[in-house]
């Protein structure tokens, strides 16, 4: 099941794709399981592992921690300076500087190259705002959400065809898009969405809708309303929150570090708390167009059950 209401590979302002991930993956990787054991100051075990990992070390002695972002408005993106911008960049920059790392080196990805680039240390944890779900739950280790979304639609202005929620695209048989690797195809295709055209982002799926290709584009409520900001000729509707099998279906993202760095998770969980508790979180991604109704206590724990 793909995921990631969106958070899926899709370009801003200012936003760089990478293609060739796989020709440099490998390089890359070898590169980082050589360095990988230099700086480390932890007690290691007779195989030389250290239990949880010891990349948080690592990251001290070196001041810069590599993330992974995939070129989204408003979860991350580069901006014409070069610099990691968005809603994960801006949490990431908080967080490392107060676990004793002060600089954060963006690496862009396609969204499905993520998880694959996490694995062979491209970089040392996705900040792009990847939603929570168990299948990718088996393959990274997640720190608890910062955000809960609700979905919604770009539609033509006045929104001709009263679309509401997924139902209604089956119901009326409305031609629907949705992005690469957005979770939304599936919470459609759940609710008898019988085909949902795959576009490369939020951009194109209102310049579809727009030209009368699609009656709707699919995404995050924060996203789409992004996207339709200046259109003449398209709107977003009311945010609404998916159901599949009758059981809501949470849009919650969050960092993504690999299995092995438990230490580093677990170091960066309770920081992210305490910006919760203090109310800072919401202030660092308020300038990003998320509001008191994004934020959220639940657990990767509830949205990945073992």
């Amino acid at each position: 099941m793909v995921l990631r209401g969106e958070n899926e590979t899709r370009s801003g302002p200012g936003g760089l794709r990478r293609r060739s991930l796989l020709a440099s993956a490998a390089a890359v990787g070898a590169a980082g399981a050589i360095g990988g054991a230099a700086g480390c100051s932890r007690t290691a075990e007779a195989d030389g592992t250290v239990e949880g990992g010891d990349l948080l070390e690592q990251l001290r002695d070196r001041g810069v921690v590599k993330v992974g972002i995939a070129g989204e408005v408003p979860f991350g993106y580069i901006n014409e300076d070069g610099d990691a911008v968005g809603e994960a960049p801006a949490i990431a920059e908080v967080v490392f500087k107060r676990l004793g790392i002060p600089k954060i080196e963006p690496v862009p990805v396609e969204f499905g190259a993520l998880i694959p680039g996490l694995k062979v240390a491209l970089f040392d944890v996705v900040s792009a705002g990847m939603y929570i779900n168990p299948d990718r739950c088996a393959q990274v280790l997640f720190a608890d959400p910062d955000y809960l979304m609700l979905d919604a639609f770009i539609v033509k202005k006045g929104n001709p065809h009263g679309i509401q929620d997924y139902k209604d695209i089956a119901e009326k048989g409305l031609k629907l898009a949705s992005g690469t690797a957005y979770a939304e195809i599936d919470y459609a295709k759940a609710n008898g969405v019988k085909q949902v055209l795959v576009l490369p982002d939020q951009v194109a799926g209102l310049e579809a809708v727009e030209q009368g290709r699609v009656d709707a584009f699919a995404g995050t409520n924060v996203t789409v309303f992004n996207a339709v900001k200046g259109s003449r000729r398209a709107e977003s509707t009311k945010p609404f929150q998916p159901m599949v099998d009758g059981e809501p279906a949470y849009g919650a993202g969050g960092f993504a570090f690999r299995l092995s760095e438990k230490n580093l998770r677990d170091a960066f969980n309770k920081e992210l708390h305490k910006l919760k508790e203090s109310g800072e979180l919401l202030r660092i991604v308020k300038p990003f167009g998320f509001t008191e109704r994004e934020m959220t206590d639940k657990t990767v724990k509830e949205l990945c059950p073992t």
